[in-house]
């Protein structure tokens, strides 16, 4: 995929409140940027005094019918009980196209992203979470991809083959580490592991709290994946404070929904894929000015330094033993 398909360059304001009026909607405010990276997403009121999110999907990521699978499974969960921000319906449609952008509408939720140390939310977490596997397991994308971690690794290190800012002192001994993590990854047999129709993207940002109540957002990047694909993501900071997070996840998630622990023994694994993965997604993005204005850092040898550090950390971390709980769980 060419740079260029990849641009934002023609989504002016204009652009933006001509799409908007093309299915009858009418901004009394100005589009409030939120903080999305891959998609264009704002906050506004209409003239209805009603408050909208509007999220214009990246040119070319995805087709219309893997947008349309997103829109189908947020609206299963949606008449499952589970509480999410699901695209809206206007002229019968949730998909949206004006001057080759997608687009769709969502209510603003007016609520907070849940705290990466919010130990209190996480067992409601587990339970919302819990629930939507259960949907999950007996959802089946077709056109949304499956997860295949060496793969992702393998188109990663590819693109990263061609980036211009690894320093040269970097390169071999990069390169080298993550040809030992695909080998060890490799034996894991990950592609072993049961694949349900996932979140994909299941980090503490992507999911509000109203009410004390958490409210699921972004199924952009849903695909069929393990389940624990979904909870690792959840957890922060050193194995103590993770096995606790780890406890309060699946106490709530074993309410809704049984989880298999030994799929726990694939943690780091996919923790390092998604190392990789998120390097190769800020190179493939450089060109975006989004990218190169929100990630400075990414030019510097500190960085590539810091990153080498941490995937040969991540080589003694994945023959460690794994994170576990008690027989209960």
């Amino acid at each position: 995929m060419s740079s260029a398909s990849l641009t934002y360059q023609k989504l002016t304001p204009e652009c933006q409140l001509d799409a908007l009026a093309s299915i009858g909607i009418y901004p009394e405010t100005g589009l409030l940027a939120l903080n999305s990276y891959e998609n264009r997403v704002y906050s506004f009121t209409d003239e209805n005094q009603h408050r909208y999110v509007v999220k214009f999907y990246r040119p070319e990521r995805w087709n219309e019918q893997q947008l349309l699978e997103d829109h189908t499974f947020c609206e299963r969960l949606l008449n499952a009980g589970l509480n999410l921000s699901t695209p809206l319906v206007f002229e019968d449609k949730t998909l949206h196209s004006f001057a080759g952008y997608y687009f769709s509408l969502f209510n603003n939720l007016s609520a907070r992203s849940l705290a990466v140390d919010d130990i209190d939310s996480l067992y409601d977490v587990g339970i919302a979470l819990g629930k939507l596997h259960k949907i999950g397991a007996k959802h089946q994308f077709i056109e949304r991809p499956t997860l295949n971690v060496i793969e992702k690794i393998n188109l990663a290190a590819s693109d990263l083959m061609n980036c211009q800012h690894i320093p040269n002192a970097i390169k071999a001994p990069l390169f080298e580490t993550i040809d030992k993590i695909k080998y060890k990854i490799s034996n894991a047999k990950l592609s072993a592991l049961p694949m349900i129709a996932i979140h994909g993207d299941a980090h503490a940002s992507n999911i509000l709290l109203k009410d004390g109540q958490p409210y699921w957002v972004d199924f952009d990047d849903c695909k069929m994946g393990p389940a624990v694909q979904d909870v690792w993501m959840l957890l922060n900071g050193d194995r103590q404070e993770q096995l606790l997070q780890l406890s309060m996840i699946l106490e709530g998630y074993q309410e809704e929904n049984d989880f298999n622990t030994d799929q726990l023994a694939h943690i780091e694994s996919l923790r390092t894929m998604r190392i990789i993965d998120y390097v190769s997604w800020i190179n493939k993005r450089w060109s975006d000015p989004a990218f190169s204005r929100n990630f400075p850092w990414f030019i510097t040898d500190q960085y590539w330094k810091e990153l080498l550090q941490s995937l040969q950390h991540q080589l003694v971390l994945l023959d460690e033993v794994p994170l576990t709980l008690q027989p209960q769980y």
